[in-house]
């Protein structure tokens, strides 16, 4: 018996790969219902899941303004698409698959551009604000030592 594509009722390009997967709702029994979102995966350290990061706007009626937010949803990765970090995909919503991932990849949609340089930033930006704290311990040690000199000349 031959594996084919099935379709899932959403229009996608199917995956020229095959899988074995039975939670790919190309080849498997997983079915898709309910909301498609697209995001760029930010994450993909988990066996079979990535972390899909959305931008999205709520509206504050105090200010009249909308504000930024973010959305980070959990989902499923079929070995047959096979997304990286800094990859725009379309996710859908299936049955719960785990505690907290009832999403699954459908479609990957490319490379977003700058992906890997917006993540060196915020890395370096993590070193900037370790590196004060640092400084500062250095300082105390170097207090901590001058004051166990004076003591000792003190006592002799």
């Amino acid at each position: 018996m031959e594996q084919t594509n099935k379709n899932i009722g959403i229009k996608v390009k199917l995956s020229k790969k095959k899988c074995k997967d039975e939670n790919c709702p190309f080849h498997g029994r997983l079915k898709c219902r309910g909301k498609i979102f697209t995001g760029i995966v930010i994450a993909a350290k988990m066996q079979k899941t990535v972390t899909v990061e959305f931008p999205r706007q709520c509206y504050i009626p105090k200010y009249e303004r909308y504000e930024k937010k973010r959305t980070r949803i959990k989902a499923h990765n079929p070995e047959c698409i096979n997304a990286k970090e800094g990859d725009i995909v379309k996710i859908s919503e299936c049955r719960p698959l785990s505690k907290t991932k009832n999403f699954v990849v459908i479609e990957n949609l490319g490379k977003e551009k700058g992906f890997e340089e917006k993540m060196e930033a915020l890395e370096e930006g993590k070193k900037r604000k370790k590196l004060p704290s640092e400084s500062e311990e250095g300082e105390k040690k170097e207090v901590k030592e001058e004051k166990d000199a004076s003591s000792q000349s003190e006592n002799n």
